[in-house]
């Protein structure tokens, strides 16, 4: 008597290697994207430390009914809350080594390195006589330059005299009414 005999399943070892060649081609076109991704989110995140932290400075000046200064270490992002001096006591803070290696904070005006809120809220001006702090920008260092000269995406974090912080990006093509507009 005559049997059928089973039919093969499985994949051959051409099949395979086809399969294994297009994966990684397709893996090594999403190389590239895939590390601008991740530059992007190490830059938000320097960027929402920094408005935790004027946030933190802020809501603790209300709080205490003192005024309050948050201390950056540009240019790394790094900051420290503390009551203003002469008490100075510590607060709340993040390591410059903390977080993004990737991101770098530029300061205006230059030279200043702290911003003082006082008991309502609002920016003062600081016990030892520098400028306060009105814009952080933020950027990676080694991803070139900002759009729309290069393809990195900045962020730029603005501090009103009112003491309301916000986080916009600086590229020309983003204009209001769009509420990411600086």
């Amino acid at each position: 008597m005559l049997t059928k005999s089973a039919t093969p399943t499985g994949f051959t070892i051409i099949e395979v290697l086809f399969t294994v060649a297009v994966l990684g081609i397709l893996v090594m076109m999403a190389m590239p994207t895939f590390g601008e991704w991740l530059q992007s989110q190490q830059l938000r995140s320097a960027a929402d430390s920094t408005i935790n932290g004027l946030q933190v400075a802020r809501a603790e000046a209300i709080r205490r009914n003192l005024p309050v200064q948050v201390a950056f270490a540009a240019p790394r992002t790094g900051w420290s809350v503390t009551e203003q001096p002469p008490v100075a006591t510590f607060i709340q803070g993040r390591d410059a080594n903390e977080g993004s290696p990737n991101a770098e904070l530029t300061i205006t005006p230059g030279g200043a390195t702290t911003v003082t809120f006082s008991p309502l809220g609002g920016v003062t001006a600081n016990s030892d006589g520098t400028p306060a702090i009105t814009t952080l920008d933020i950027k990676n260092p080694f991803g070139g330059a900002c759009a729309p000269a290069g393809a990195m995406r900045c962020l730029r974090v603005i501090i009103s005299a009112g003491g309301t912080v916000r986080m916009c990006d600086p590229h020309p093509a983003v204009v209001a009414p769009d509420p990411r507009a600086c």
